[in-house]
């Protein structure tokens, strides 16, 4: 769909990632409204690429309802908050547990049940989801993060199916390692030799492109994390078996104790 003019909605605007994904919008004519927890980061943004800025929490129940409402007539959303929701799950209180489906989730698929009414009376719209690569494949110490990240992946892939007749695009955008702005940049933990990340603009340039083209999906990673993941679709024990030889247990485990305090 044309993004001159149109009017995207974008959660986790305060984040790096937010900030590029923003960016990238702006410079193809689009009109932003800007959401987040933080309101001075929101307005600053907003301020600097001419969009609208409207603070939210998404991890309240009426969170996206209530964000959806103020925003009024949007034709794309991009779902892009999220908590790290790491940490090996007796260690998660329930109310930790609460809270990061309620962010990763359950408000991505209210905006997009919300958001859809509207698309599909126009016969025009776009629903990005960012997930993960973890959305793909699963790895030890990020249970909840993986089931919120996969259940991602199969409400898109089944909602894309339901909208496909009204014109309306669905696309998930699957990132890796991210360097320089994220969850993952935010922890500092180092990487084995070898395994490569990606900047915040790869993932802004994925987004742009979702709405340009409408795939089901798009990975932003090198080459071998995607073959990585595609192995651990179809072969979950062998995947493991190789994350664990690779260190992935020390990854996940780093960044869980560094990742706590956001969850």
């Amino acid at each position: 769909m044309h993004l001159q003019d149109a009017r995207v909605l974008l959660t986790g605007a305060t984040g790096g990632i937010g900030h590029a994904i923003a960016e990238a919008f702006a410079a193809r004519g689009a009109q932003l409204v800007l959401t987040g927890r933080r309101a001075d980061v929101l307005e600053d943004l907003a301020g600097r690429l001419g969009g609208r800025a409207l603070a939210a929490d998404l991890s309240d129940p009426d969170g996206a309802r209530d964000l959806l409402g103020r925003a009024g007539r949007v034709d794309i959303v991009v779902a892009n908050a999220a908590l790290p929701a790491s940490g090996a799950v007796p260690e998660l209180s329930v109310e930790d547990i609460d809270r990061m489906l309620d962010v990763n989730l359950r408000a991505p698929v209210v905006m997009a049940r919300l958001a859809a009414e509207a698309m599909i009376s126009r016969r025009s719209g776009h629903l990005v989801f960012i997930s993960s690569l973890m959305g793909k494949t699963a790895s030890g110490g990020a249970a909840l993060y993986s089931a919120s990240k996969f259940g991602m992946r199969g409400f898109a892939l089944a909602l894309r199916e339901d909208l496909q007749p009204y014109g309306v695009g669905v696309t998930t955008v699957f990132p890796g390692f991210i360097r320089d702005a994220g969850m993952f940049a935010r922890t500092g933990v180092r990487l084995p030799r070898g395994v490569g990340t990606r900047t915040p603009r790869d993932v802004a340039r994925a987004v742009v492109r979702a709405v340009d083209r409408n795939p089901a999906e798009i990975d932003v990673a090198p080459l071998g994390l995607r073959l990585g993941a595609m192995v651990g679709g179809v072969a979950p024990t062998l995947s493991a078996i190789v994350q664990r030889r690779a260190g992935g247990d020390r990854i996940t485990a780093e960044m869980a104790v560094t990742q706590r305090s956001a969850r």
